[in-house]
């Protein structure tokens, strides 16, 4: 793992970049003057003192609402991802009437980024679109994978042998979010820095996609 600015890509390397680079690069931006409303969302906002047009723009960026408390909107998206939110951002976006929001296709930003350096530099390298989430039932947020190119994001480690010698049978490594954790450690929320190169990684070989294969199906989950 490196933040060395001075440092080439090389064949094997992961490029991880922040959604919030991404989505401003792509447009998914927000001028919240721009903004109307609606009743449920000024609603929600009187009652837990928010600004009803950044409420409004998670709605409309909110496929199902799963969870509407305590002034917090816990939204699927039309990703599939489970976030507060929806993932609208008004942190570090250079003013307090702007907002962002996830990359429409994750997956597909990943990937345009991977032929780009490719183009340029002759090099390539696996590409993840990071960003911050919290965890259910933990404290804290860490760094996931919104979207890939490269490499799969999961390690699939069912029938393998443990250190026991014992047939794993449940065990699937979320290689893709771990990357993106550790680069966040590399470049931290406020050094604006939206790009970190990990290097020597083991990586999963094969095409992957975050939406595909990392998001739960709604047909697998205990708790929707």
């Amino acid at each position: 793992m490196t933040d060395d600015h001075t440092l080439a890509p090389a064949a094997g390397d992961v490029l991880v970049v922040t959604q919030k680079v991404v989505s401003k690069a792509e447009g998914r931006v927000v001028r919240l003057a721009e903004v109307e409303p609606r009743p449920e969302a000024m609603d929600w906002a009187r009652a837990w003192d928010k600004d009803p047009r950044q409420v409004e723009v998670v709605l409309r960026e909110t496929a199902e609402v799963v969870r509407m408390e305590r002034g917090v909107i816990i939204s699927r998206t039309a990703h599939g991802f489970v976030c507060a939110n929806a993932g609208v951002d008004a942190s570090n976006v250079g003013g307090d009437e702007v907002v962002t929001l996830l990359p429409e296709d994750p997956d597909a930003s990943a990937t345009g980024l991977r032929q780009a350096l490719l183009d340029e530099l002759g090099v390539d390298v696996g590409v993840i679109v990071s960003d911050s989430f919290g965890r259910p039932w933990r404290v804290g947020i860490t760094d996931v994978a919104l979207g890939v190119s490269g490499f799969a994001p999961l390690d699939d480690l069912r029938g393998r042998a443990d250190a026991d010698g014992r047939e794993m049978q449940a065990t699937v490594v979320a290689v893709a979010d771990e990357l993106a954790s550790t680069a966040e450690l590399a470049s931290g929320k406020t050094s604006r820095q939206p790009a970190v190169l990990v290097r020597g990684a083991q990586l999963p070989p094969g095409p992957g996609s975050i939406t595909r294969d990392v998001v739960m199906p709604r047909e697998r989950d205990l708790f929707g």
